[in-house]
């Protein structure tokens, strides 16, 4: 983090201009953040439990370390990607792990960031139409006013001690 300082300071005493090794430290401090960032949000869903299984999301190999993907997009704010496998190709309940991904990391989370939530390639039949709906604001509230579903959602994410 030093260094992302200095060379800031360096670009306000100077001319304005930021040398290339300036560029490279401070290119090479947001990879780390957003490396380290990816380990933490990680470990944020690896807990979630399953809806019909006793089992974590981690457990089933739904969500895995290389399932996660962060980018730094400035002023502290990040894009995160998440792309997560169904146990079987016509899981009827991949929206709702969707859903319980994006409000335990929503709940969770600090930093500003967009959230990018998604069915691994070719891991559902129908993972077009989930994605458009696991990534729609305005469905994901409407999901999230509904009692029961939203019961649902609350007993995956309640954490095992």
């Amino acid at each position: 983090m030093l260094s992302v300082l200095s060379a800031a300071t360096s670009y306000f005493k100077g001319s304005g201009k930021m040398s290339e090794s300036d560029v490279t430290r401070i290119n090479a401090a947001n990879d780390d953040q957003a490396t380290e960032l990816a380990g933490d949000i990680y470990d944020i869903i690896r807990t979630i439990r399953d809806p019909e299984k006793p089992q974590s999301l981690e457990e089933l190999d739904v969500v895995y370390e290389d399932c996660v993907s962060v980018s730094h997009r400035g002023n502290d704010e990040y894009l995160i990607r998440i792309e997560f496998m169904p146990t079987v190709p016509h899981c009827s309940l991949a929206t709702l792990i969707g859903l319980c991904l994006r409000v335990k990391l929503e709940r969770s989370l600090p930093h500003k960031f967009k959230l990018d939530i998604f069915i691994k390639k070719g891991g559902h039949s129908t993972e077009d139409e989930i994605n458009k709906q696991i990534n729609d604001k305005e469905r994901i509230a409407a999901a999230m006013e509904n009692p029961n579903l939203r019961e649902l959602v609350e007993r995956c994410l309640i954490e095992e001690e």
